[in-house]
């Protein structure tokens, strides 16, 4: 919102100044406006609810990359239990590492592949524990380490794909037009172009900004924080890893 408001606040004084200062009242009724106003709406209602699918799905993820990690730690440290010569802190370590891997890369300081290499190394890791005779735990491991690169992946693509990007293009032109169609436009009186004028110019303003930063949920920066306000929130990942940081912890 606050965003906007500049957007707005310039609207209303080019129109002030067409109106007080040149002299220049409009040429269009207002009333006259309406269908591209509505056209406006249903673009904007389309464009978001297209935006809103994927949203919704990128705020299971950080919960399903929690418990799939949690579960193949569990996996693996089940899997040393039932062998006296393997320890279990070796395979928290490397689930830690993963996760550290993991959530550097949701806040930008990591690449792609470089989350694609740790998961590599933990299947390498998980071909040990095979090895070691623990060849039931290593079939389950490597099946929830299936799960867990089918979320990165698919949290790769809906961070890395925007919507439509023709859909955009029609979205902003409709925008600059509405707003050159505000300027034209014939009001009935000062106070209802003072009101109409910010309020719609606002709507518009806002929703397009609105629906860009829903198209990226995972837009964050690299100290953690927000870049955006509909980001979605990674707090699973983050309890999971203080969980893990302490039984880890607890075992040195």
């Amino acid at each position: 919102m606050l965003g906007t408001l500049p957007y707005v606040v310039m609207a209303l004084c080019l129109k002030l100044l067409l109106e007080f200062v040149v002299k220049w009242p409009g040429v269009v009724d207002f009333a006259d406006v309406g269908i591209v106003l509505t056209a406006g709406v249903f673009l904007t209602g389309f464009m978001l609810a297209g935006t809103m699918a994927d949203y919704k799905e990128s705020e299971k993820l950080p919960g399903e990359l929690a418990c799939t990690l949690e579960t193949l730690e569990e996996v693996l440290v089940q899997g040393a239990a039932s062998r006296p010569n393997l320890k279990a802190e070796p395979h928290r370590q490397q689930v830690l590492g993963l996760t550290e891997t993991v959530r550097g890369w949701l806040l930008r300081t990591l690449r792609q592949d470089e989350v694609f290499a740790a998961l590599t190394r933990l299947h390498e890791h998980i071909v040990q524990l095979e090895r070691d005779g623990a060849g039931s735990y290593a079939s389950r491991a490597v099946s929830e380490l299936n799960n867990l690169r089918r979320s990165v992946t698919r949290l790769g693509v809906i961070s890395r794909t925007g919507f439509l990007p023709p859909a955009y293009a029609l979205l902003e032109t409709l925008l600059a037009i509405i707003v050159v169609l505000l300027m034209c436009s014939k009001y009935k009186s000062t106070l209802a172009m003072v009101i109409l004028v910010p309020f719609i110019t606002l709507i518009y303003v806002y929703m397009l900004r609105l629906i860009r930063d829903i198209d990226d949920p995972f837009d964050y920066a690299p100290d953690g924080s927000k870049q955006g306000g509909a980001e979605v929130e990674l707090f699973p990942l983050d309890e999971y890893r203080a969980r893990l940081q302490a039984r880890v912890g607890a075992a040195r």
